[in-house]
């Protein structure tokens, strides 16, 4: 069986597909073409970290198996976010942008290169990340720390960007025919 991986979606600006509700949706199809789509969050709106005066995010995870290898599957994320109109070597990191995504885990993998460190190194400790991976994924486990997204979550204290308030599961879009 193929590798699982685990991706974190967040938007707060609009893109070329819409509102960031509108791109998150149409970049989860998109990244059907990595692999098979196993699950998908809701969308949560989430306070913004590290420069907070911008827009709210919304934020959402996905599970896919895929036969790509870590930097391939890194390198097609990149290209989605091109597409939703993302410039990674202009944008200021934390602040406003139209797509980004995040390659969290692939399997029990750990990879530290130039290019790519897996585990992400902020998974453990970002609420608006593991709140939606937990919906689809509570029992994967952290290949280093040992401990599944669940326990993770449970660990971060309810203060400052992770307190619970801060991370709100959005009612589903409604689906257009």
């Amino acid at each position: 069986m193929s590798p699982l991986a685990a991706i974190a979606l967040g938007a707060n600006l609009p893109s070329p597909a819409g509102t960031p509700e509108q791109t998150l949706a149409a970049a989860i199809d998109d990244l059907a073409a990595a692999g098979t789509i196993l699950a998908r969050s809701s969308l949560y709106r989430t306070e913004p970290v590290g420069i907070a005066n911008q827009p709210p995010f919304v934020n959402a995870a996905v599970t896919l198996t895929t036969d790509l290898d870590a930097e391939v599957l890194l390198d097609f994320l990149l290209a989605v976010e091109r597409r939703y109109g993302r410039d990674r070597a202009s944008g200021a990191p934390n602040g406003p942008r139209t797509l980004d995504l995040d390659l969290l885990l692939l399997e029990d993998r750990v990879v530290n290169s130039p290019r790519l460190t897996l585990p992400h190194p902020a998974l453990a400790s970002r609420r608006f990340v593991l709140g939606p991976l937990c919906e689809i994924a509570p029992n994967l486990r952290h290949p280093i720390l040992g401990k599944s997204m669940a326990e993770l979550l449970a660990a971060l204290p309810d203060e400052g960007p992770n307190r619970a308030a801060a991370v709100q599961k959005l009612p589903p879009l409604p689906t257009q025919h």
